[in-house]
């Protein structure tokens, strides 16, 4: 039989079978419709060709320069690479189709590794970073200096739906004539309506958001099916990459996420293995200074949330209840625009409005009372304990739940409690820190954007 034929039996089997990743090629196209990129991977004989479709007017994008765009759109490639390149986890990734330098090389080894440190622990495939992947691709003979003419202003805000990209809308009100909005994939997923629902909410147009369109290659899903290798990404860094994009082809000054200081904190302890890597500040910091140096020293990037924790982001959203019916933060809802009420993210989202929002509002978002649900004892004691393994979703740290269940018990413990509450009440003695009072000085963010945030 041809070994390329072989069936896959997982474990190791995957990564020595199809040892070497290549990024072949990508090409760009443009008419009166917008941008259209087609990208071109391989692993052994499986060939990938997903594309990115920006609809844009000719207008917005006619001065851009062809040397920047190319250099943009190859960059992205490369991010993009890791939803195919998680398949095999390779050894070696080969690059044929543009040049990267030693830093380079280090940057996206770097992001590969720690964004599918989840990945690989969930494969039983962890390794050491010297042992992971090498990267091959053509170094540039001089480093290549990219000039703008262009003055560039205003802001990208990335939107998802979730209560983090509401409050950094809301701060960012008195700014809105300078503002874009980011939505990635709104074309192609139509059915996810939250993050569209507060862009409007929130007072802008259908002609202030920004859409990023990327296709997957189905061959992707087939291969999942067939046992190689499946899990987490880090969609955030990917996202950056596309934000950049973006910003470039509107002159926008600054991109703008919503990661707090929370998404620092891993899930293993001991460990560096963090479902947040991407949402991380490490990341945002190696993120900026890649940008600055290799794709556009015009553009910044920043989180406006850092200076804050979870806990905190959920006190300035509250104070803006219009958004309470629309928005949305669960993973397994997104195709159906809801919450599923199992998951370890809508059970956190849960416990953090408990203490802020009536209870029979809360029952009627999220369709029961998910704190005397018995049934999610374990996602619960999963949250609550800093000595197991914490829930690979986007949730708070360990103080700040607990900080927000005792304060819930504190403000409801005359009445009787829902079952996981009074559970929590009789048998936790957990003493958080005052994350209420919390502030972290790691942080980009400009001075007036900081004092925009920190007055909402």
């Amino acid at each position: 039989m041809n070994t390329e034929e072989q069936p896959i039996s997982g474990g190791r089997y995957i990564r020595d079978h199809y040892s070497e990743f290549i990024y072949e090629s990508y090409e760009i196209n443009s008419d009166a419709n917008g941008l259209h990129v087609k990208y071109v991977y391989r692993l052994g004989q499986h060939v990938f060709e997903p594309t990115v479709d920006i609809p844009i007017s000719d207008m917005r994008y006619k001065w851009a320069k062809p040397e920047v765009l190319n250099n943009l759109f190859f960059n992205f490639g490369i991010a993009n690479a890791i939803n195919y390149y998680k398949l095999s986890l390779a050894p070696k990734f080969t690059i044929k189709c543009g040049e990267l330098d030693a830093a380079q090389k280090e940057f996206f080894k770097k992001l590969f590794y720690n964004g599918l440190g989840e990945l690989m622990y969930r494969n039983d495939m962890l390794m050491p970073y010297d042992e992971f992947m090498t990267i091959d691709a053509p170094e540039p003979a001089e480093q290549k200096k990219l000039f703008f003419d262009n003055d560039f202003h205003g802001n990208l805000i990335t939107v998802g739906g979730g209560k983090d990209s509401v409050v950094t809308l809301e701060a960012l009100a008195s700014m809105h004539n300078d503002n874009l909005c980011m939505q990635f994939n709104r074309d192609l997923y139509p059915e996810n309506r939250a993050a569209l629902d507060c862009i409007r909410l929130a007072g802008y147009s259908l002609s202030q958001i920004c859409d990023f369109n990327l296709t997957i290659d189905k061959k992707l899903l087939e291969l999942n099916e067939q046992g190689f290798y499946n899990g987490h990404v880090p969609f955030s860094g990917m996202l950056a990459f596309a934000c950049t994009i973006i910003a470039y082809l509107n002159n926008l000054e600054y991109i703008v996420v919503s990661n707090e200081a929370s998404a620092n904190e891993g899930n293993i302890a001991n460990t560096t293995i963090n479902h947040q890597y991407s949402k991380s500040y490490e990341f945002e910091h190696d993120f900026e200074t890649y940008l600055q140096t290799y794709l556009c020293d015009k553009i910044h990037y920043f989180s406006l949330l850092r200076c804050m924790n979870e806990f905190q982001i959920v006190q300035k959203f509250v104070k803006f209840p219009s958004y309470l019916n629309i928005f949305r933060s669960c993973n397994v809802g997104t195709k159906t625009n809801s919450w599923c009420g199992h998951c370890a993210k809508c059970l956190y989202v849960y416990i953090m409005l408990y203490p802020f929002i009536d209870k029979e509002k809360l029952i009627g978002i999220f369709g029961r009372d998910l704190l005397d649900d018995m049934t999610l004892g374990q996602v619960f004691y999963s949250l609550i304990n800093p000595d197991i393994t914490k829930p690979f979703e986007c949730v708070g740290t360990r103080d700040e739940i607990n900080y927000a269940l005792r304060l819930a018990i504190s403000t409801y413990g005359a009445a009787p409690l829902p079952q996981l509450l009074e559970w929590y009440r009789q048998n936790v003695n957990y003493t958080p820190s005052d994350v209420a009072n919390y502030f972290n000085p790691e942080h980009n963010i400009p001075e007036q954007y900081l004092k925009a945030l920190l007055a909402l």
